[in-house]
């Protein structure tokens, strides 16, 4: 009995795990379709987030069940309570690439985004990538220096941003209202995403340590590289 309890508690794991893969793939491909005005992918990733979506219940219900039946204390109830936000964290953020996906689509065939910010864009595309993929690896080792280590990476995600707004603010701007629009949207789901990648990471301190993660100090450099260094073309 007590063998099929932690591994129903290992399975609410690996289902993270999972969910930090698919919105990690999911935001790269829709990066790829917002950029090249590509319809068919922005469809296989607005298509994609129900299996996020889906995840995340199977996995609710699990840890609803756990709760039920188990009535686990200590670690083992600060294991599925956390687990259960970061859950939610983590279909947000298919969420958020969903609507970057979206954004293609309904500019379509033209470009969402104007050429003068197609290098931003594509950076915060991979930049977030790069931090759901380090937040999936986090909720693998438990490795609390990693995940204290995001939220100083996330620092260039919010450069990134203010750089958007930069060009917005800029007399020169030529590209008119709908287009800055656009980009505003395109800025703040980013930045969103990112906010929810470290928001992961955070859960995992609190659930390794018992403390949140602002009580602690970190022993680490940024080391953005880390990780996936490009924009996935289809792979799911």
């Amino acid at each position: 009995m007590r063998d099929a309890y932690h591994e129903e508690l290992d399975s609410i794991g690996d289902g993270l795990v999972e969910m930090a893969r698919l919105v990690g793939s999911a935001i790269g491909r829709a990066t790829t379709a917002i950029l090249d005005a590509d319809l068919k992918l922005a469809e296989h990733v607005i298509e994609g987030d129900q299996k996020v979506d889906q995840l995340q219940h199977d996995l609710e219900a699990l840890a609803i069940a756990l709760l039920a039946r188990q009535q686990p204390v200590a670690t083992d109830l600060r294991i599925v309570v956390t687990s259960l936000r970061m859950s939610a964290d983590l279909e947000r953020s298919g969420d958020l690439a969903q609507h970057v996906a979206k954004l293609a689509r309904l500019r379509y065939p033209e470009r969402a985004v104007p050429s003068d910010l197609h290098a931003t864009i594509l950076e915060m595309g991979q930049l977030a990538q790069r931090l759901m993929a380090k937040a999936a690896e986090v909720i693998i080792t438990k490795d609390v220096d990693l995940a204290l280590q995001l939220e100083q990476d996330d620092d260039e995600m919010d450069l990134l941003h203010r750089t958007l707004f930069q060009h917005l603010m800029d007399d020169r701007w030529k590209h008119g209202i709908e287009t800055a629009v656009d980009v505003t949207l395109l800025g703040r789901y980013y930045e969103r995403y990112a906010d929810h990648a470290v928001s992961v990471a955070k859960r995992v301190v609190y659930l390794v340590t018992g403390e949140h993660a602002d009580e602690i100090q970190p022993d680490v450099q940024p080391d953005i590289q880390a990780g996936v260094q490009a924009v996935p073309g289809t792979d799911a």
